[in-house]
């Protein structure tokens, strides 16, 4: 059997109980930093603008494989698909969020 250094034990229940402390204090600083309730502040959603389904939609800096899969997700025309892709930066799933949603 191994020996172990009487003096390394008292350290390591010291250790454990730092870091036993360490992991708690997150928590609390969570708890105590979470809003009150009836406190929700409203997030503003990025606006589409109204666009008109018939003619050309500028899809410049958008995929047209982006385009496609949001018009199949959500049943709308290309250039609302467009219009949320532009206004959502190109982040095709709150794209599909915001015309799903609307």
């Amino acid at each position: 059997l191994a020996q172990v250094d009487s003096c390394s034990t008292p350290r390591l229940s010291r250790a454990q109980r730092a870091l036993t402390a360490q992991q708690q204090q997150p928590t609390n600083q969570l708890v105590s930093a979470m809003p009150k309730k009836g406190a929700a502040k409203k997030v503003e959603e990025p606006k589409i603008e109204e666009v008109e389904d018939e003619g050309e939609v500028d899809e410049s800096g958008v995929e047209p494989k982006d385009i496609e899969l949001v018009t199949s997700q959500t049943s709308c025309s290309r250039s609302k698909a467009v219009a949320a892709l532009k206004a959502n930066n190109n982040d095709i799933v709150e794209a599909i969020m915001q015309l799903s949603s609307s």
